[in-house]
């Protein structure tokens, strides 16, 4: 089992979802971060823990943030530390510290469990952009919002171009100048991609490639075969990228052979959700 990740690629329209008692109403919108600012979240360079206005700074200077937006980072997701973010941009709005805890509850169960195959989230920034709230507390408690919060959250996904991630490695092959040709039919078999020759000139190569997780099973063998067996693959993990193919398209390549055999794996429903599931109307 592979795991992927659930992201998008394009801005969504702003969602409500409304809480079930029908007295608190959350607009969130979705839209991608960088892969830069993804990376620089797994490697603790961003943090939750950093300090606000050094982490604001060091969005604004390297990442293009707005110093403002950068400020009011509610929480990162999932588990408190992943590369998905939750931004407040609500203006004076009553009562929102007390359903903060609500949020980030909501926030890191959606993204820790997307709804297009419940795989985590990579690479999403979630703006808040306005909640109304009912003036008695006991009616906009963690049961009214929590549930909410994740449906608008799945909703904002859905409607900003959602696509699917899947993890690559990076391979070391050691293979004698005779034989690289077969390493470059195996690579490219596998939906792979030799990225960097060894220039040297010598009688044994070094070529580095790409190699989609999902296709590595069996390359070593493949491999040796297609090189007489002179060939020795080092694997490790490098990076995330996209699957190049929108998974609401019927038949394509993310909907057959990512989000459908994972959809099956975990015995969810043939269809996937679509954004009218989570919202509600005005």
């Amino acid at each position: 089992m592979v795991g992927l990740r659930e992201t998008v690629i394009g801005e969504g329209a702003i969602c409500l979802s409304k809480s079930p008692n029908k007295h608190n109403r959350l607009y969130i919108s979705a839209e991608p971060l960088t892969e830069k600012l993804s990376a620089a979240i797994d490697e603790g360079d961003i943090e939750a823990t950093q300090e606000m206005k050094v982490r604001a700074r060091n969005l604004a200077d390297n990442f293009d943030w707005d110093v403002g937006d950068a400020r009011k980072i509610w929480c990162f997701g999932p588990d408190g530390n992943g590369p998905n973010i939750l931004v407040d941009q609500t203006k004076a709005v009553q009562y929102l510290n007390e359903i903060k805890d609500s949020c980030v509850a909501a926030f890191n169960w959606a993204t820790n469990e997307g709804p297009m195959m419940e795989e985590p989230m990579r690479g999403v920034r979630f703006n808040m952009h306005d909640v109304t709230l009912h003036a008695d507390a006991i009616h906009r408690g963690g049961g009214q919002l929590i549930p909410t919060g994740r449906r608008v959250l799945y909703a904002a996904l859905l409607s900003a171009d959602p696509r699917v991630m899947e993890p690559y490695f990076i391979v070391n092959i050691t293979v004698p100048a005779s034989h690289v040709s077969g390493v470059y039919n195996c690579v490219s078999q596998k939906n792979g991609e030799v990225f960097e020759t060894d220039e040297s000139g010598g009688a044994i190569q070094v070529l580095k490639a790409y190699l989609p997780v999902m296709a590595s099973f069996g390359f070593t063998s493949d491999l040796r075969a297609a090189t007489g067996g002179t060939a020795f693959p080092q694997m490790s993990f490098d990076h995330w990228d996209f699957v190049n193919s929108d998974p609401y398209e019927y038949g394509s390549k993310a909907q057959e052979m990512y989000v459908d055999v994972t959809r099956k794996r975990k015995s969810l429903k043939d269809e996937l959700p679509e954004v009218s599931d989570y919202t509600d109307r005005l």
